[in-house]
């Protein structure tokens, strides 16, 4: 069969919708559809979903996008998927168990804990506490964000005859393989990422005594059967075919056919970082260079490329030839993404979510919404041309000049990275008794300008111990505001590559592995740059005015940090 009768999906699980993709062999997005999600948030730090309502979101999605291809199952060579680092639990027969305490864990309904969910902040704190050598893989301290802390959490608030009723605690995206092909596999990128695991030429896989230290020693005494079992040859690495490929019952539920193979999953923002970060403009020497040496390629474009997923939160993804261990930014996981290289992790817990909620507080949000729909924009392309009028009605020749006076530190859902801190939180100083859509623009463009400081603080951070990060190869909604992805490029400094498909680069990623599984390459990274297909380059203003500008306001970044700090120390004392 021709090249031209191979396509592959990509299913992507984000926080609020799944989506699916089909590309062609050239890496081309043919057809993509979204789908919504179900979020019960009972408290403010509890998130919980649903693996049932995830699972029908999909197989919609793949029913649309099979109808407007209009492509034959035969065509489908390969399917990946993605997801988010959410702990899915089930009972001992695979049906889904409930992790929500508001029914008492009755309701089975929910048997998903968000990634964003913190209600495990305590078990982490204490898990951090023992210092033990695992979590120098995670930068030294462990997210609440993570599988085990949630996992502890369950342990020691379920009734003890429900916490052993429990048959299976796995990773979303791990999940949703199982859902597919029926296999327990797990992904080097779960486990390593998200459930301290060891993987190969690391470790052993699980460490006893960590699980031990931790009050986990039951999971030691069943073999760790709950989290798949010691068997390192069960752990696959990303795009590695998956049991049989898909199962009758998946098969018939996604229009699909039986052993359709399915690529071992992983973590949504690294389908991003796959997407993205061997893609080059077509037509370039750049391009040429890295596809004519494809190892040499990998290993000099790995330290110098930032993957940045950025949605709901961002996501910072690097990979190096050799560990590099950075305090405060997770990993390095080895072979989680493109075999025996090493990532590190770093992210924002909150940066679209933020923008949100510093527009959709604001007293002018009404009257904006309004003026937006006159001219028939969305609320932050209203702003954004907003913000143009107000420098030339200020005679101004930077628009960062109009909030020289007014700076936030965006921590509001606590710092993942480079502190590693859940308790911090957000400040803004400089604000006024000013209701009007002026000041909301202005809150606006100093919400976007701290994103971008604290992306700063994670590069320099990476920098530092051994990175040479001055490439951003960026995914994610933000990508549209072409305001932050300018103010990005001039706060760091670094070139930004954006992607073809904007709305469709994470899910394109997750079809790479489809590529993998069905036999395209056995290397991933070829997969990246053959396929990879980027957009626009955005390149840093070096205007000497704008450097020292953004300068100056990243300072006061750093002095906001500080304060907040020495703040709490003083209230803290007893003195």
């Amino acid at each position: 069969m021709s090249e031209s009768d191979s396509y592959y999906i990509g299913i992507d699980v984000g926080t609020g919708s799944a989506r699916a993709a089909i590309i062609d062999i050239k890496g081309q997005l043919v057809s993509l559809d979204v789908q919504p999600i179900i979020t019960h948030n009972p408290k403010h730090d509890i998130y919980e979903q649903s693996s049932s309502n995830i699972w029908s979101s999909i197989t919609t999605c793949v029913q649309n996008i099979m109808k407007q291809s209009k492509l034959q199952p035969h065509q489908i060579k390969g399917i990946g998927f993605d997801a988010t680092c959410s702990l899915v639990v089930l009972d001992k027969q695979g049906n889904p168990q409930s992790i929500d305490q508001a029914s008492n864990f009755a309701d089975n309904e929910f048997n998903v804990i968000l990634w964003a969910d913190h209600r495990a902040i305590e078990q982490a704190n204490r898990i951090n506490a023992t210092h033990h050598n695992v979590l120098r893989y995670v930068g030294n301290i462990i997210s609440p964000e993570m599988e085990i802390p949630k996992t502890l959490w369950l342990k020691e608030n379920m009734p003890e005859d429900l916490w052993n009723s429990i048959g299976h605690l796995m990773d979303l995206p791990d999940f949703l393989t199982y859902r597919a092909t029926g296999s327990l596999a797990r992904s080097t990128c779960s486990l390593t990422c998200k459930c301290s695991y060891l993987p190969r030429l690391v470790g052993k896989g699980w460490e006893p005594s960590f699980f031990k230290e931790i009050g986990l020693g039951c999971l030691v005494d069943e073999d760790f059967a709950r989290m798949g079992g010691n068997d390192q040859e069960n752990v696959l690495e990303a795009g590695d075919p998956v049991g049989s490929g898909l199962t009758e019952e998946a098969a018939k539920e996604l229009g699909l056919l039986p052993g359709t193979p399915v690529g071992s999953a992983i973590i949504d923002a690294y389908a991003g970082a796959i997407a993205t970060l061997g893609a080059t403009p077509y037509g370039t020497s750049e391009r040429e260079d890295m596809l004519s040496s494809l190892d040499d390629s990998l290993k000099t474009q790995g330290p110098s490329r930032l993957a940045i997923i950025c949605g709901t939160s961002s996501c910072h993804i690097a990979m190096s030839p050799n560990p590099i261990f950075v305090n405060g930014v997770w990993g390095p996981y080895r072979s989680v993404m493109v075999g025996n290289m090493w990532c590190a992790e770093g992210g924002q817990s909150s940066t679209g979510q933020l923008i949100d909620f510093i527009v959709n507080t604001h007293p002018a949000l009404a009257e904006a919404r309004q003026k937006s729909a006159e001219k028939n924009l969305n609320i932050y392309a209203y702003l954004a041309q907003h913000l143009v009028l107000l420098q030339t009605q200020r005679g101004l020749k930077h628009i960062q000049e109009l909030t020289k006076h007014l700076h936030i530190y965006p921590d509001f859902h606590g710092n993942r990275s480079p502190l590693a801190d859940p308790s911090l939180r957000g400040t803004i100083v400089g604000i006024s008794l000013d209701k009007s859509i002026d000041d909301l623009a202005l809150r606006y463009l100093a919400t976007l300008q701290a994103i971008a400081c604290q992306t700063r603080h994670i590069i320099e951070t990476l920098n530092k111990e051994g990175y040479t990060i001055d490439t951003l190869c960026m995914s994610g909604g933000l990508c549209k505001s072409l305001l932050f992805v300018k103010i990005l490029a001039d706060v760091t400094q670094c070139r930004i590559i954006l992607p073809e498909s904007i709305d469709g680069a994470v899910v394109i990623g997750a079809a790479f592995l489809g590529a993998k599984a069905s036999g395209l390459s056995t290397d991933l990274w070829d997969i990246m740059v053959r396929l990879g297909r980027a957009g626009s380059t955005i390149l840093p203003d070096k205007d000497q005015q704008v450097v020292e500008m953004n300068g100056r306001r990243y300072k006061v970044f750093l002095a906001m940090l500080d304060d907040q700090k020495r703040y709490r120390d003083i209230m803290d004392s007893s003195n």
